[in-house]
């Protein structure tokens, strides 16, 4: 097992994340499928753990680049989202604070990288087949809103 798997599981404190819904022109919302645990094979927004000295930002610039391979322009705070997993016997196995920005998309292709196994751009009526998590899917709506506004484009 890797180092960083072993601080990341049954952690002796939450760790911090970040993770960015970044739009296209068109509006359409950038998904990553995991490709490790937690929930390795499911989608949702790109992001990771912020590292020492590193600001909110450029965490959530740098974790997009490292997954993705684009550059983004970072909007405002979208949501705080705290996911935690249980092992069988109730005890924390994962626990993260993830704070989530709404950012739009500067340049580059989006290409899976690092721990991403898939990325694709997709429209926000076409999200029911992702099986987003509930939360996730709010954030979606609420980064797009405020992006939107931003950009005067119609939500």
């Amino acid at each position: 097992m890797a180092p960083q798997e072993v601080r990341r599981r049954y952690p002796d404190a939450p760790l911090v994340g970040v993770a960015a819904a970044v739009f296209d022109p068109q509006g359409r919302v950038l998904l990553v499928q995991r490709g490790r645990p937690p929930r390795a094979g499911t989608w949702g927004l790109p992001g990771g753990l912020l590292e020492v000295g590193e600001t909110l930002v450029s965490g959530v610039q740098r974790e997009v680049r490292e997954e993705c391979g684009i550059e983004i322009a970072v909007g405002d705070v979208a949501g705080v989202f705290e996911p935690i997993t249980r092992d069988e016997a109730g005890r924390v196995e994962y626990h993260y604070v993830v704070i989530d920005f709404w950012a739009s998309w500067i340049s580059g292709e989006a290409q899976p990288h690092d721990d991403a196994a898939a990325v694709t751009w997709v429209p926000l009526d076409a999200l029911e087949p992702y099986h987003l998590h509930p939360d996730t899917r709010s954030v979606i709506e609420r980064a797009h809103a405020m992006w939107a506004q931003k950009h005067a484009i119609s939500a």
